[in-house]
């Protein structure tokens, strides 16, 4: 899309391109966090080829054109099923729902040969923090198995802001807070993270943290690793993070 100024997402983009070189391997598959499902009880995408969802409205037409036709891995999900299950929490198959924009423009980004198997997980609409460390936590296993577990949403997302390009302020305060929580190890980043309203700035830059909840799965699958934070960027008036962890 043309923007203003045009080098707007440049260092974003850069970092994306570069994500799945700088592991030290290619991940056999990826599951995908994204901040735009939720659904009770927790839901996984379980075709073999999924379609894509342009849930979004009033852009150019050829974003509704986009393709990335990364194929499913169902018999992945069922695993996530049984790990979930064994952990006590509810899921269920999504046999017909397709990648979001939260899924496929960034792995369109990442995975431009669309060629590593995915599939997508659901948000539980109550958004609670603790309950979605819980879901990574009964993932990580799967990391063992060269799977990839990302969250895909944003350090800051508060539209207002964005719009009026006035969110530096605020993106700023908590995304100290942010690095600071997220080098916490076990306990005590859980503790940090389950209690991230009360950081500074919180309600400015998450006002719904839909986008934020991502990270805590990706969180809960690290156990006892440090995080860091290995993208930063001003974009759109507001400062925005990249968090990794192992």
């Amino acid at each position: 899309m043309d923007w203003s100024p045009p080098d707007t997402w440049d260092a974003l983009r850069a970092w994306l391109e570069g994500l799945i070189p700088s592991l030290p391997e290619k991940p056999t598959a990826i599951v995908i966090a994204s901040a735009h499902w939720e659904a009770d009880p927790v839901r996984v995408t379980t075709m073999t080829a999924p379609p894509l969802l342009y849930d979004y409205g009033g852009f150019p037409a050829h974003t509704y054109e986009l393709t990335w036709p990364a194929p499913g891995a169902p018999d992945l999900a069922q695993r996530m099923r049984s790990l979930l299950r064994d952990a006590g929490i509810d899921s269920a198959d999504e046999p017909a729902r397709g990648f979001d924009h939260g899924v496929f423009v960034p792995l369109k980004v990442m995975v431009p040969d669309a060629d590593i198997p995915t599939v997508s997980l659901s948000l539980r609409p109550d958004l609670d923090p603790a309950f979605h460390q819980k879901i990574g936590a009964a993932l990580a296993p799967l990391r063992d198995d060269g799977v990839l577990i990302l969250g895909s949403g944003n350090s800051y997302h508060n539209m207002r802001g964005f719009m009026a390009g006035d969110g530096l302020e605020a993106s700023r305060r908590f995304d100290a807070w942010l690095h600071d929580a997220v080098v916490k190890t076990g306990g005590a980043r859980n503790a940090a993270l389950d209690a991230w309203a009360g950081a500074p700035a919180a309600a400015d830059s998450h006002p719904r943290e839909e986008h934020l909840i991502p990270l805590m799965i990706a969180a809960g699958a690290a156990a006892d690793e440090p995080g860091a934070a290995v993208f930063s960027d001003v974009i759109m008036g507001a400062q925005l993070t990249g968090v990794r962890f192992g």
